[in-house]
């Protein structure tokens, strides 16, 4: 697979994912009512992040929004807070990779710095899916959670209360199970998480490759008489003086260096 194509894809996953976790934020059925052995069937409710929702047999919803913060649970906070850090940062890292695409050409920018880009938006694709998956998880171990301590209650209260012979008769207790938008979210977190991963591996094609050149270092011997200065300089004494003699009436007149 090329670099630009893994980058594209990438990109494309990237951004699929981070649309996914923006879906998933929003949307109300992030909890559901078990209808499983419930004899009431007129009304169906549902809850999200922000609101809460009562559908009629008649075919008419009404939401409610949740109108206090510091009445809801932590984790039902914290939950909220790693999904908006996950959007935030993948608005963010989408921002970054377009400027970083090999296929789009942004003045003289060099491949090292878009390799550079594409490693951050990676990495930010990387950190935004993961909160996605985190948050999707802990609400639906709390949802788990609550939905057990709720049909353990509800046979134990039907125990107690049914003495003279109406022991373990259940009780009439609202339970709540999976809703859509956490499979919406799971996968959305999934696809972001893939993208990253793939931004990432581009990032390794876009660095210029190095080029190695080994020093090879030259050593000149000492004993060689060819590189002896003191001989090279009697040589050039030698050449300028006659040199000198010949310049001055253009004859040449014998000098004792001739006789050396």
């Amino acid at each position: 697979m090329s670099v630009t194509m893994c980058q594209t894809m990438g990109f494309v996953i990237s951004a699929l994912g981070f649309a996914g976790i923006i879906a998933a934020t929003g949307l109300d059925m992030w909890s559901t009512q078990d209808l499983y052995d419930n004899p009431v069937t007129a009304t169906f409710q549902y809850q999200g992040l922000w609101r809460s929702c009562v559908r009629q047999s008649s075919g008419f919803t009404e939401c409610r929004p949740y109108f206090t913060i510091l009445g809801l649970p932590a984790m039902f906070q914290a939950v909220r807070a790693l999904m908006i850090v996950g959007i935030v940062l993948g608005a963010i890292g989408l921002l970054v990779s377009v400027f970083a695409l090999k296929c789009i050409r942004i003045g003289s920018m060099e491949d090292a710095v878009k390799a550079k880009i594409t490693l951050t938006s990676g990495i930010m694709f990387i950190v935004a899916g993961l909160c996605a998956i985190i948050g999707v998880s802990v609400f639906a171990n709390m949802l788990v959670t609550n939905f057990w301590m709720t049909t353990a209650n509800m046979y134990t209260g039907g125990a107690i209360s049914g003495m003279g012979g109406m022991g373990g008769m259940q009780t009439l207790q609202t339970r709540y199970t999976f809703g859509s938008a956490l499979f919406v979210g799971w996968v959305a977190g999934g696809l972001t998480l893939i993208g990253g991963v793939m931004m990432c591996i581009a990032c390794r094609g876009l660095m210029p490759e190095e080029t190695n050149y080994k020093a090879v270092s030259y050593h000149v011997s000492a004993k060689s008489p060819g590189y002896k200065t003191s001989v090279y300089e009697d040589k050039s004494k030698k050449s300028i003086y006659n040199e000198s003699r010949r310049s001055e009436d253009g004859k040449s007149y014998p000098s004792k260096y001739d006789y050396v």
